[in-house]
C-alpha cells in the first residue's frame, strides 16, 4: 500500500476471515464511532489509525473529519466506520454505535450522546469519577473513563490524547487488536515519537475503567 494510500481518510479494501468485535443490540456489521473533540487534540488523526489498522485487518475501514475548517481549540468531530462488509455510506455519523470523547470539557456545552444507539457505548478522557461524569451527562449506559490527559503529559510530555483515547477505545470495544496499531504509529510518527506514543497507547489500555 503505497503512502498516500495509506493516508487517505477514506480507504477500503477486501475482508479475510471474520473476527470477534464489538456490536450492538442490532447486530450489524458495520460499527459506527462519532469522536468529539477540540482542533488540534488529534480527533481525526485517531479515526484514521485506526481506519488503517482495520483495513490491515482485512476489513472495511472509512474515516473522515466533521466538514468544515477546523481551528485549534474550537469543537471537532471526525467520523469512522469498520465493517465487514463494503461501505457504501459518505456522511457524517449521526447514530454511532459509540461516541469518544477527547475532552470532557465538552460534556459542558454538548449532547455528545446525541443520537447514541441503544446498547451504545461512550468513552470519555476525564479525570473525574464515574458517578459525577453520568451524572453530569445524565447517562447510564455503557461507559468507558481514563484520564488521557495526564498518561499524555507523562508520556508524550504534551496535552495531545488521540493515542491515549484510542487504547481506551480498544480496552472497551475489541474493534481492533491492540497490536494492530503499533504498525500504524511507527508508520506515521518518527521512532521517537512513536515509541512514546506507543507507550501512551498500552497505559490507557491497561488503565481503562469499564461500567454499565
Amino acid at each position: 500500500m503505497d503512502l498516500k494510500a495509506r493516508r487517505s481518510a477514506r480507504l477500503e479494501r477486501n475482508r479475510a476471515k471474520k473476527s470477534k468485535h464489538f456490536n450492538t443490540s442490532e447486530d450489524t456489521a458495520m460499527i459506527e464511532i462519532r469522536f468529539h473533540g477540540r482542533g488540534g487534540q488529534g480527533a481525526v488523526t485517531s479515526a484514521e489509525l485506526i481506519a488503517l489498522a482495520a483495513i490491515e485487518q482485512g476489513r472495511y475501514a472509512q474515516s473522515m473529519p466533521s466538514f468544515g475548517p477546523e481551528r485549534r481549540g474550537a469543537p471537532v468531530q471526525a467520523y469512522l466506520r469498520v465493517s465487514e462488509e463494503e461501505i457504501r455510506v459518505r456522511a457524517e455519523v449521526t447514530h454511532p454505535d459509540i461516541v469518544v470523547v477527547l475532552d470532557d470539557g465538552l460534556l459542558n456545552i454538548m449532547d455528545v450522546t446525541a443520537g447514541l444507539k441503544p446498547g451504545g457505548l461512550v468513552v470519555i478522557n476525564t479525570h473525574q469519577n464515574e458517578s459525577d461524569v453520568r451524572g453530569t451527562m445524565k447517562y447510564k449506559g455503557r461507559l468507558a473513563t481514563v484520564d488521557a490527559l495526564k498518561i499524555a503529559l507523562e508520556t508524550l510530555k504534551v496535552p495531545i490524547t488521540n493515542t491515549t483515547m484510542i487504547g481506551a477505545l480498544l480496552k472497551a470495544s475489541n474493534l481492533v487488536p491492540l497490536d494492530s496499531l503499533i504498525p500504524q504509529i511507527k508508520h506515521r510518527f518518527n521512532p521517537k515519537l512513536a515509541e512514546r506514543n506507543i507507550e501512551a497507547l498500552k497505559k490507557a489500555f491497561e488503565e481503562t475503567k469499564v461500567s454499565g
